[in-house]
């Protein structure tokens, strides 16, 4: 689960309109013609009543009714046609801005940096990709397209009404403004109950996520009783949560019929003494109850697209909150200086040069939050060395690497971070991480097959390159001894594979980048030893002109490394070659002492 932390709850208000525009705008000629075609449709259904108003007042002469029969015929059919268009139309425009939704999440999501995933739990953020859309473009598709039409429908009804009868037309307009008022009224309350509701149910699907992703662990330690009960109770919340909605919701609505109710007694009341007086002709009293009843549920739809504008803004503000949060680039643009320096852009080329010169840290402090993780850290790995790191947990050395291949970005005032003495602020992001390969602590895999998970990182790589690389990973035996080798299907995150097995991937997987500057984050920990042993000799024999840094808890993983730094408390503690740091009597020769036994290694042959 991510940290926890208090954020920012989505994009402006002011930013709604514009951000529902920005998602319409491929889409916008088909919901004009949806709209085009539904207000066909309510003209030609609002001719109807006039055509049954004209045949019942000329019974009395012996009008012609199969003439008037046939028009409501030709109208309806007009009308069906204008309907399927607009059913058409509509969901074709509501289906592409949908993909255009996601198609821009899911861009902006991956181009967040590290710290923002951090700070957002993953069940929420699947949850304002999935639900939030949903919402905005059923309120897009339905609800705003509606407003056209429903404007329509009351101004021609309310034309025809006022021609028939102008103090029952009165009557019928005076529930509009009670209509609109009560829906303002609920809006704000609407909205506010809704928020909670998205906000539980995200916390309920990143239970589920996790439970989901982590079900070995669970199983594992026998936890299926508590994670039941800590999902149960907060599914327990989500639900009352929606009851609360639920509860205003039915009032919201009971409101609405009793006021429907009372204007439809009221036009039947006053309808009828009008046609007793003589001032309203039955035709017209049909006529008229007609356009009411026609009107009734689309003045009744003004307050329903208040209050669905409730839920449609929370959900566009937690939309917004992704859209409008800072990718990488610009988050780090304070401090990054490539873009600000078009003259000293650097050639692929020159860059992958410049990774083969030596590293240098100077200076560099960095705090999570307000957690320091280093201080004042300064050290040099020579290029084409292989550097190791040692430390214990929360020490720092990961935080190191991550600041190497920007993953965390360095404040200015922080120090600095060179390579062959050039700021590794001033090159531009993606060609830095294309010559940094690195293995996380945490290997992971994707839902594919083995030889898909290796080759992820080009599309060109041949097989023999594939193969290559799963040689010097000691993976090569594990692929055979399975039956469908390469094509085998891995699990989500590589469940199906052993942790050594998914470690070796990934270094499979890091090795086809060809990067001079290659970095093992604790990566051979799963591993046995012999299997260590071999990688770490396959590394050295073959990729002698990378530069390695092999950050490890295991002194064996350590021990042929040209320097090593020992890291305690974010500072460094220790730094020199194996025999040097052995005979200092420090750090690294009490974790010596722990993990070796006398004689397995003698430091004093270096």
């Amino acid at each position: 689960m991510s940290r926890s932390r208090k954020r920012p709850e989505g994009a402006a208000v002011s930013n709604r309109t514009g951000l529902v525009l920005h998602f319409v705008r491929g889409s916008a000629f088909l919901f004009l013609l949806s709209i085009f075609c539904s207000m066909m449709v309510t003209l030609l259904q609002l001719y109807i009543p006039r055509v049954i108003e004209e045949a019942v007042d000329s019974l009395e002469s012996g009008g012609n009714l199969v003439a008037s029969a046939l028009l409501i015929v030709v109208l309806a059919l007009g009308a069906v046609l204008f309907r399927y268009g607009r059913i058409s139309f509509n969901e074709q425009a509501a289906q592409t801005m949908m993909k255009a939704m996601r198609d821009e999440l899911h861009a902006r999501i991956l181009h967040l940096p590290l710290s923002w995933h951090q700070q957002n739990a993953t069940g929420d953020i699947m949850q304002r990709c999935t639900n939030d859309t949903d919402r905005i473009n059923e309120f897009v598709s339905h609800q705003l397209t509606d407003v056209f039409r429903i404007a329509i429908l009351i101004a021609v009804s309310f034309f025809h009404m006022f021609q028939m009868n102008l103090r029952l037309s009165f009557i019928a307009a005076a529930a509009i403004p009670v209509v609109v008022g009560y829906s303002l009224f609920f809006h704000v309350r609407i909205g506010k109950r809704f928020l909670v509701c998205d906000e539980e149910e995200g916390l309920l699907s990143t239970i589920a996520q996790e439970n989901l992703t982590g079900i070995r662990v669970v199983h594992a330690f026998g936890r299926e009783r508590y994670e039941q009960e800590r999902f149960g109770r907060q599914n327990e919340r989500y639900t009352d949560s929606w009851i609360d909605l639920m509860k205003l919701l039915a009032l919201f609505w009971g409101c609405g019929d009793l006021l429907s109710g009372i204007q439809v007694m009221l036009i039947i009341v006053f309808g009828s003494v009008f046609c007793v007086n003589g001032t309203l002709t039955p035709g017209q009293f049909i006529a008229f109850l007609s356009y009411n009843s026609m009107m009734v549920w689309p003045v009744r739809s003004l307050g329903r697209i208040i209050s669905e504008m409730s839920k449609a803004g929370v959900s566009i503000d937690r939309i917004g909150y992704i859209l409008n949060a800072p990718d990488e680039e610009a988050a780090f643009a304070k401090e990054s200086r490539a873009a600000a320096k078009p003259d000293s852009a650097l050639t692929e080329e020159e860059i992958a040069e410049l990774m083969r010169g030596d590293i240098r840290f100077e200076h560099v402090s960095f705090r999570f939050d307000d957690t320091p993780v280093l201080s004042d850290v300064s050290f040099t790995i020579p290029g084409g060395s292989t550097f190791g790191i040692l430390g214990a947990t929360g020490s720092g050395k990961s935080t190191l690497m991550l600041l190497l291949d920007r993953l965390y970005e360095l404040s200015e005032e922080s120090g600095s971070i060179r390579i062959s003495g050039k700021d590794i602020r001033d090159i531009p992001l993606p060609a830095l991480r294309k010559q940094i390969g690195i293995v996380l602590q945490e290997p992971f895999l994707f839902s594919r097959t083995i030889g898909e998970n290796i080759s992820i990182t080009r599309s060109s790589l041949t097989s023999e390159e594939i193969r290559r690389a799963s040689d010097i990973a000691a993976l090569e035996d594990t692929i055979d001894s399975f039956s469908s080798g390469y094509d085998t299907v891995v699990g989500e995150r590589g469940v199906t594979l052993s942790g050594g097995q998914k470690q070796r991937t990934a270094i499979a997987r890091m090795l086809t980048q060809n990067a001079p500057l290659m970095v093992f984050d604790d990566s051979l920990s799963a591993v046995d030893a012999e299997t260590d042993v071999r990688i770490r000799e396959a590394l050295k024999s073959r990729l002698s002109d990378a530069t390695v840094i092999l950050i490890s808890h295991r002194v064996t993983t350590l021990m042929e490394a040209d320097q090593i730094l020992v890291m305690e408390q974010g500072r460094v503690a220790e730094l020199g070659s194996p025999a040097q740091l052995y005979r200092k009597n420090g750090i690294y020769r009490r974790v010596c002492d722990l993990q070796l036994s006398a004689g397995e290694v003698d430091h004093e042959s270096e």
